[in-house]
């Protein structure tokens, strides 16, 4: 259960945090945050508090405008920042919840925020773009008598 008020029906409870990267009017600076109810928490704000083994290191990567370099800390940073938020954002965590300044400019209504791309894609390669690649897959999973579905011709007539 979380400090910050979360609908029943909420995508976003204190078991769902997903990360993202926005802005508002008042900073209009692309900045990291993770949503909570119809709530963003920006983690530039409460950088200094990510104090466990590996983000206290790293702190900075939650002052980016993409995701890139915390998704680049690996799997133990995500697992270390997620159980600290998760603790943080519980109602029986005063930190954050007792803060009335800090929780003023650490929250903004997702309604208020424009949400960005929030990774910077530097190569991307479609492997099920070409007729050999597709056919290979399709006889994985269809056999070699219907490796590729119609529709295959379709969106790609030029494979």
């Amino acid at each position: 259960m979380s400090f910050v008020p979360v609908a029943e029906d909420s995508d976003f409870p204190i078991h769902n945090l997903p990360y993202g990267v926005f802005s508002t009017r008042g900073n209009p600076r692309p900045r990291i945050g993770v949503a909570i109810g119809d709530q963003i928490l920006d983690l530039s704000v409460i950088k200094h508090l990510f104090t466990g083994p590996i983000l206290s290191g790293h702190q900075d990567v939650f002052n980016k405008p993409t995701l890139n370099s915390f998704m680049g800390l690996g799997q133990a940073a995500w697992k270390e920042a997620r159980a600290f938020l998760q603790n943080l954002l519980s109602a029986s965590q005063a930190r954050l919840r007792d803060d009335v300044e800090l929780r003023q400019r650490a929250f903004t209504s997702q309604a208020s925020a424009t949400m960005y791309l929030p990774a910077t894609i530097g190569d991307y390669t479609d492997f099920y773009s070409s007729r050999h690649h597709a056919t290979n897959v399709g006889v994985m999973f269809r056999g070699k008598e219907n490796a590729l579905m119609p529709n295959w011709y379709v969106l790609y007539p030029y494979g």
